[in-house]
């Protein structure tokens, strides 16, 4: 069983699990995954608590603790900013827990050749901490939005989707987009799990995952997940 520690927020970890049934849509009841989804939308938030480190650890383990008791295999967390948590976390947990700036570096090596401009949105806490950087930065050039952008457009976007103001959302994070494609961006990381949600609100999963411009995070997640469940159950 995939164990999901979601609540970071809590329209990202749905997302999440959309996305997971999605791309196993057509089969039957019984071969879609086994999956628990832990909303634990208490746990404190990230961006407001870089410098209270364990607070915020505090609560990740317990969530992680939860799912490891309730018979998970493994965990994710549709929460790119918390990655700055993983490495602490998973010393105090005994399954594995994937790690999303890491899956979404594999599948760029597949897609986006050395050297490239890739273009990143997240928030300010995931810029500062690095926690895609020091994946990305040996093999891409990766560049970040203007302070202006970043505080007037992609924070925003950010909390309008958390507001569940997806149209709104969808409008104010089209400047960045065209930003990091005027500097040459061949691909755009959307590294906030909030960014999928307002870019692609209303457009069909076909055009989402066939999307050649943007990373989605979750969604490859997702399909990691999915291999990794595969492999699990096969043994």
């Amino acid at each position: 069983m995939i164990g999901i520690l979601g609540g970071m927020g809590t329209r990202a970890g749905l997302d999440f699990c959309n996305k997971l049934a999605v791309i196993n849509r057509g089969k039957n009841d019984q071969k879609y995954p086994m999956f628990m989804l832990y909303n634990k939308s208490k746990i404190p938030n990230r961006i407001k608590n870089l410098k209270k480190y364990k607070n915020v650890l505090r609560s990740l383990i317990e969530g992680c603790k939860l799912l490891q008791k309730n018979k998970c295999k493994f965990i994710v967390m549709p929460c790119n900013t918390a990655h700055y948590w993983h490495k602490d976390i998973q010393k105090n947990i005994k399954i594995p827990i994937l790690s999303m700036p890491k899956e979404v570096f594999a599948f760029a090596k597949k897609n986006c050749s050395r050297g490239s401009k890739v273009g990143i949105l997240a928030t300010e806490s995931t810029l500062n901490t690095k926690i895609y950087h020091k994946f990305f930065e040996k093999r891409y050039n990766l560049i970040e939005p203007t302070q202006n952008l970043q505080k007037r457009n992609v924070n925003k976007s950010i909390n309008f989707v958390k507001k569940g103001r997806v149209k709104e959302a969808e409008k104010v994070i089209k400047p960045v987009i065209k930003y990091l494609l005027k500097m040459k961006c061949k691909k755009i990381i959307l590294a906030c799990t909030e960014l999928p949600v307002a870019i692609f609100a209303y457009k069909s999963f076909k055009k989402i995952k066939s999307s050649k411009t943007f990373f989605d995070p979750n969604l490859i997640l997702a399909k990691a997940a999915m291999k990794k469940y595969n492999l699990k159950r096969s043994k």
